[in-house]
């Protein structure tokens, strides 16, 4: 058996991190077992799906690069074989034409409710003959009305659900489209699906499915319903608790590598490892290891994350996910360091990519200004003798490399008699605009030996105009 599984968004919105989820659990059984991963958009629902969002979920699943064999397949490109099931179903007596009113319908749970009953269609409409005129009728799936329906969940175990339980659902809407229950049922059959990884709020939908498969003489699929994800507050994940949308991240500037590894930890575990590439998420991930119980999203842990790629990835996969975050901040690169060499001079420090660009930005422009607080605490009257002293040393120098800058500076300490401490802070912030840059020797060297001796001339310009 070819192992095969799907992930199926609804496009009425972005793509959110319950669905990455979902969609990073298929794509990895699939290709841990050798098998296809689909991606189909369930755009049936056709007030509120647009285009925008589908291309909110293809934009999102090539970020995490989630990369499917087949698709994207859209539902609505499909309603002329959801009107051949559905006529099936009729015509082997398995749904039939319900013709009851809004009215009627509301009449009748109430009543139910009024008897301490379950609330649902009664089924009357199963045996009816007269066809009342001026009525577009729904139709219905004629649900068994004995013997139980076992759900081989394979994260939940069996779940066992007696047919009573389920009433007649409707399969077709009275204009003739199709409704969600049944098109799943027809797309996963079509499309040979063997497991069916989702979220547990369509445990509710399962019995009934597998009804309608059961009644088109279908293979039942494995499923393996995952818990939902929940707020640090215990609540479901939602926009209340920041971002839920899966390039919201990439704009708040995560690493899609931090996110996944992130992700496939909410819910899934191996032994005590936090940190796992991708050949090792495919290597040890099972869908049997999935845990039963909800998880909670914990932005702080995801930051950890976030931060252990930014130190341990290439700096070439790096780069490539920086582009947006330059160019999206307007900082051209073409007249400065290589971007490599900037990444790894402040991967240790960055919070994330936003931060990246913004705190490396005096490497590749002049700044105006100088950090407020820093300024008044280090350009002080006669630091502009020391920086000047720093200029007259680094303009001599006839190489300009990490060792030789130290070892300038080594000797401007020496020739002022000053400890490092009294030279080094003015002469970053006269340099970077900051009190904060990586080691002095990698900064001046990756901001190049000119900008460095024309921002200390307007350092001690700057000194000498408060003075």
């Amino acid at each position: 058996m070819t192992v095969k599984t799907r992930f199926a968004p609804s496009p009425t919105g972005y793509l959110h991190i319950g669905g990455a989820r979902t969609a990073l659990y298929s794509w990895l059984y699939a290709r841990k077992k050798g098998g296809v991963f689909a991606l189909r958009v369930e755009d049936t629902d056709l007030e509120r799906s647009t285009e925008e969002s589908v291309q909110a979920i293809l934009e999102g699943m090539e970020w995490l690069g989630l990369n499917y064999d087949e698709g994207p397949i859209f539902q609505t490109h499909r309603f002329d074989r959801y009107a051949e099931v559905i006529q099936q179903l009729m015509d082997e007596g398995n749904a039939y034409h319900c013709y009851c009113s809004r009215d009627e319908l509301d009449e009748m749970r109430e009543q139910q409710r009024a008897n301490k009953q379950k609330p649902r269609y009664d089924g009357r409409c199963r045996g009816r003959t007269e066809v009342p005129e001026g009525v577009d009728p729904v139709i219905r799936f004629k649900n068994p009305l004995e013997g139980d329906v076992v759900i081989k969940d394979v994260v939940k175990g069996d779940i066992v659900i007696n047919n009573r339980e389920l009433d007649d659902l409707i399969i077709a809407r009275s204009d003739g489209t199709p409704t969600y229950n049944l098109t799943v049922v027809v797309d996963d059959i079509d499309m040979g699906m063997t497991h069916v990884i989702r979220g547990d709020d369509h445990i509710n939908n399962t019995p009934r499915q597998i009804n309608i498969m059961q009644a088109l003489g279908a293979e039942i699929p494995a499923f393996a319903h995952v818990p939902m994800i929940l707020g640090d507050d215990g609540k479901r994940l939602s926009k209340r608790h920041g971002a839920v949308g899966v390039m919201q991240y990439r704009d708040e500037g995560y690493l899609p590598e931090a996110l996944l590894n992130y992700l496939i930890r909410l819910g899934w575990s191996h032994g005590d490892q936090e940190v796992f590439s991708r050949e090792e998420m495919l290597e040890f991930f099972e869908l049997e290891d999935i845990h039963g119980a909800a998880s909670a999203f914990n932005t702080e842990k995801l930051n950890w994350m976030n931060q252990q790629y930014l130190k341990s990835l290439p700096g070439d996969v790096i780069a490539g996910h920086l582009q947006w975050h330059l160019e999206n901040q307007s900082l051209d690169i073409s007249n400065g360091p290589a971007i490599n060499d900037v990444i790894d001079a402040q991967r240790d420090r960055a919070k994330g990519l936003v931060d990246l660009v913004g705190t490396s930005r005096y490497f590749y422009e002049d700044f105006e200004s100088y950090d407020e607080k820093a300024m008044g605490k280090q350009f002080k009257p006669g630091v502009d003798a020391i920086l000047q002293a720093l200029h007259d040393k680094f303009e001599a120098l006839a190489d300009w490399n990490p060792e030789v800058i130290q070892q300038a500076i080594n000797a401007t300490c020496d020739d002022l008699e000053l400890k490092l401490g009294k030279v080094g802070p003015p002469l970053r912030l006269a340099v970077a605009g900051t009190p904060m840059s990586p080691g002095l020797d990698i900064t001046l060297n990756l901001v190049g030996k000119e900008r460095t001796l024309q921002r200390l001339a307007k350092a001690i310009e700057t000194i000498k105009a408060i003075a």
